[in-house]
């Protein structure tokens, strides 16, 4: 079983900044790869960024391209999403989840959904105009 806590949300600014992060537990966490999906208030979830289980190759949104950046420390269980200069329109609940089955390379990353496996309770990103 493998437990994902996301942190770091909050209210800010529009043109502000905020890190989350998505601590990790239960598995070997540098042997899957990990993705970060947002969901605004009556809209679908939608696919913001992906890192592959060594942290090799990455892919973002381009919605965020050039704005947020996905990392990870697999020595600390942990994933990052740094957002910059944000908008008003990328508030909404941020989740990390976590490709547990499948077969994929060290560099192999995912941008749909139905690819992971485990979810974190998500985590509130509110950008005030």
């Amino acid at each position: 079983q493998v437990h994902l806590v996301e942190s770091g949300g909050g209210l800010v600014q529009a043109g502000g900044s905020l890190r989350l992060s998505c601590a990790a537990s239960g598995r070997t966490f540098s042997s899957y790869p990990m993705g970060w999906f947002r969901q605004a208030p009556g809209k679908e979830r939608e696919f913001v960024a992906a890192i592959s289980r060594s942290g090799s190759s990455a892919y973002d949104a381009d919605s965020v391209k050039g704005r947020f950046t996905i990392s990870r420390v697999n020595a600390k269980n942990t994933v990052y999403l740094q957002m910059n200069s944000l908008k008003p329109e990328d508030t909404a609940v941020y989740y990390c989840a976590l490709k547990w089955g499948g077969s994929y390379s060290n560099g192999d990353y995912f941008a749909n959904a139905s690819e992971y496996d485990y979810w974190g309770q998500g985590t509130q990103v509110t950008v005030s105009s």
